[in-house]
């Protein structure tokens, strides 16, 4: 084993200066086994090329949990740059949930399919400033106006794929917050976006001595953590999918369902529901799907917090139905992160969205379009199961293995 020779503990990060790769991973959780008297055998079994994790994913690493994989699908999109007919992967332990996804996906595309449209893109990261009064925040603000040029080129500098594309400030007594926002191609762009902005600031401060930065991310980004910034001004990709479900649809797929009872459950569920309860998430589960989804795809788990964010809503048109969901901060990418991955590759390939996009951004565009409209299809049928009292029937029967 590795130790630490003041303190006789197990150096976890000793192994990977001292032996190759796959060599420290088998010895560190050889190391853990006889610590912890627990066998790893199955973490340990991975198809994972761990020289592709070191500085890139993960740390200390041990080995892999599996999680299962389903599909849904043929899911029919129509946006302007997910076109076609898809089969979406879904890595998730909840039993029913594919399923779910898959009969509303079956209603969706019985009925034509899902339009979706990505209205803005845009990476945010919101570093907070100190200074000593108003009217140096009054300045600041104005200097920042009218230095943008200078302050955009000091960021895109430390990148050939980010595009400054704003700096919207907020104000509170001596603190100033700049919310910049970028273009980031086909990356999620979080690292990206970070490092644009610690150039950007470096700038501002060799040139505005009164202002001090406080920290890069002063939480008006709004990274991994809900927020109403994120919900009114967009974080990622600002996602709205729309689909119109026929009666004759609703009859058949969700055993008679009328378009006026899933209307009525959505204003009372998701609208006056989370209203009462104080939520900003007017949605069913949004967050079931974009998670499993994100699994499947390589994408950052922790982001589902602010990606699951959004609305659906529903109108009855006579007797159809007219469903929609907007998400203002999806935040996804096709390169970077975990996309690498073997299986993740794999199942970005499967929906034709893997890598850099031509023009740049246009696969990571695609993704979120999918994912849009694969929620809004996870929606639909929970507010039809839920509408006909179906959704413990279907736990029972999918969720706990009970006959």
């Amino acid at each position: 084993m590795v130790k630490k020779n003041h303190e006789n503990e197990l150096d976890l990060r000793g192994f990977d200066k001292e032996l190759s790769s796959a060599d420290a991973v088998e010895s560190r959780r050889s190391a853990i086994e006889e610590i912890s008297g627990v066998s790893l055998k199955n973490i340990g079994s991975s198809s994972l090329d761990y020289s592709a994790l070191v500085g890139k994913n993960a740390e200390n690493v041990i080995g892999s949990v599996e999680i299962p994989v389903g599909v849904i699908g043929p899911l029919r999109v129509d946006g302007r740059y997910a076109n076609g007919e898809f089969y979406v992967p879904m890595a998730t332990t909840e039993g029913a949930l594919i399923a779910s996804v898959g009969r509303g996906t079956k209603a969706v595309s019985i009925s034509g399919g899902v339009k979706a449209r990505v209205l803005k893109d845009e990476m945010t990261r919101g570093p907070v400033f100190r200074l000593e009064s108003v009217s140096d925040s009054e300045e600041f603000l104005e200097w920042i106006n009218e230095n943008y040029e200078l302050i955009k080129e000091a960021a895109e500098a430390t990148t050939g794929h980010g595009k400054l594309n704003s700096i919207v400030p907020f104000v509170l007594g001596n603190n100033v917050w700049l919310r910049f926002g970028y273009k980031t191609g086909d990356a999620m762009g979080m690292n990206m976006a970070t490092i644009a902005t610690e150039a950007a600031c470096s700038y501002i401060e060799e040139n505005f001595e009164r202002a001090e930065l406080v920290a890069i991310s002063g939480n008006m980004c709004s990274d991994k953590k809900e927020s109403m910034v994120n919900n009114l001004y967009g974080r990622g990709k600002s996602v709205v999918a729309e689909a119109l479900i026929k009666k004759e649809v609703l009859e058949s797929v969700f055993h008679g369902v009328t378009a006026e009872k899933i209307h009525d459950t959505n204003l009372r569920k998701n609208w006056l529901g989370s209203a009462r309860a104080g939520s900003s998430k007017y949605n069913a589960h949004f967050a079931n799907t974009v998670a499993a989804i994100f699994l499947a795809t390589g994408q950052d788990p922790a982001q589902v917090v602010e990606s699951s964010s959004g609305y659906t809503w529903t109108e009855a048109r006579g007797e159809d139905l007219y469903i929609s969901v907007t998400m203002p901060s999806l935040e996804v990418g096709t390169v970077g992160g975990g996309t690498h991955l073997d299986a993740q590759k794999e199942a970005l390939m499967l929906i034709k969205a893997y890598g850099s996009g031509d023009p740049p951004g246009s696969n990571s565009a695609k993704l979120a379009e999918i994912i849009a409209s694969a929620v809004l299809c996870g929606e639909l049928n929970l507010l039809a199961a839920l509408s006909m009292k179906e959704l413990g029937k279907a736990h029972r029967k999918l969720g706990r293995n009970i006959k």
